[in-house]
């Protein structure tokens, strides 16, 4: 005898995505409006499997981004949120500060207007060194001059997002893994979110899904002019024998014209110390390994227009990160520009990451954060460096949009 269907489980609101803006949404809309039931959905069998628990682990003041841009203020609000929230939960930070190196001339201008940003951004206590200033802070650095930048800090993402998990099950809402959205659908009044597992009700649904948040989109019925193209960061780090050659954070001045950072090093908050990522075309949107790809992703990201135009503009670099990629020795020689006693013997590979960077029909690379409402959904469609900094306002600012439309 067949048994009746099971009613679906009603939520208030659903979020996609278990990476840290997903749980820093949910754990907002609990804070917001005490009694909602929010549950969130990850396809994976954890949370933070993704760009959260594969980046540097660097907490962002801010100096990059183009005043008045949501990258600015959300990054400069969120960096301080996210150091309470570790002083509050005690979870290891360092606000260690880090110099922004200028090693040519011709770099020197972009240093002048990274730290005009600052001043515009609102950070504190940020120094214009020259060379000798710079050794006094990182004795092995090479560089004609410097910003120092006090307020720039490492943590641990994903003990953040594990955190995050409690305080939402601690409000009476859910956190299910395991569970892959396939499809959005509308039922009378109500919306379904389909997993590959289960159906659920919702009266909004909310789009982290970082690598795949375009397809979800489109899963909704909005049609974003943008694709996800997905580009890989590979990482080296110290040897535990090796000298100790970086006291904080060393970053170069970066190429305006890309929101890449360029090849640094990065003190981890566990110990030891972390040098990348380069920027390389992945072949999938989780082609981590060096030769890995997805037939399906691969051919998307290809044929699309916006992709074929930004090649021919910028083939130079792509080579130039392609070749940095296959070769360890051109990868060192990168870093030798800031710290040249590095050696590729000192070096042995870490994971990789993805880093999920829309990119438009035009060919231009989104700048900015991005978020496109659709009928009781929101989608965030660009949200990579310094996302997983600005989570927690990023969060809160979805949160009472999303509230907001239900009321």
């Amino acid at each position: 005898m067949n048994q009746p269907l099971r009613a679906p489980a009603s939520y208030d609101f659903v979020v996609a995505g278990g990476g840290i803006v997903g749980l820093a949404t949910a754990w907002r809309i609990t804070e917001q409006q005490p009694g909602a039931r929010v549950l969130v959905l990850e396809k994976e069998a954890g949370v933070a499997r993704h760009q959260t628990g594969r980046n540097s682990g660097v907490m962002h003041s801010g100096i990059y981004y183009k005043p008045g841009t949501d990258k600015a203020r959300l990054c400069r609000t969120g960096y301080r949120q996210l150091v309470a929230f570790a002083e509050q939960y005690g979870m290891a930070h360092d606000v260690c500060g880090k110099v922004i190196v200028a090693t040519a001339e011709e770099e020197l201008p972009r240093l002048q207007v990274l730290e005009d940003r600052a001043a515009a951004n609102g950070l504190a206590a940020v120094t214009r060194l020259d060379g000798q200033g710079l050794r006094a802070i990182e004795p092995e650095a090479a560089g004609i001059a410097a910003l120092h930048v006090p307020e720039t800090g490492i943590i641990d993402y994903v003990a953040v997002c594990r955190q995050l998990v409690k305080l939402i099950e601690a409000a009476g809402s859910r956190v299910a893994v395991g569970q892959k959205v396939v499809a959005l659908q509308r039922e009378g009044g109500a919306r379904v979110v389909v997993t590959d597992r289960d159906r659920y009700l919702t009266r909004y649904f909310i789009n982290c899904g970082g690598q795949y948040s375009d397809r979800l989109a489109r899963l909704d019925g909005v049609a974003p002019d943008l694709l996800i193209a997905p580009f890989r960061g590979e990482y080296y780090a110290f040897k535990s024998e090796a000298p100790v050659l970086v006291r904080h954070l060393i970053y170069p001045v970066p190429d305006p014209a890309f929101p890449f950072l360029g090849v640094h090093f990065t003190r981890m908050v566990h110990g030891g110390t972390e040098c990348g990522p380069n920027a390389v075309l992945a072949l999938g949107r989780e082609a981590y390994g060096r030769f890995s790809f997805n037939v399906g992703d691969a051919l998307e990201t290809l044929t699309y227009s916006g992709f074929r135009k930004l090649g021919r503009k910028h083939w130079r670099m792509g080579l130039g990160e392609f070749r940095r990629s296959l070769s360890k020795a051109a990868f060192v020689k990168a870093l030798q520009r800031l710290v040249p006693k590095v050696e590729g013997g000192m070096l042995e590979p870490r994971a990789a990451g993805i880093r999920a960077q829309a990119l438009k029909a035009d060919g231009s690379l989104v700048d900015d954060f991005a978020f496109v409402e659709g009928e009781h959904s929101l989608h965030v469609l660009n949200a990579p460096s310094p996302a997983a900094t600005a989570a927690l306002a990023i969060g809160l600012e979805i949160a009472q949009r999303a509230i907001a439309q239900l009321s």
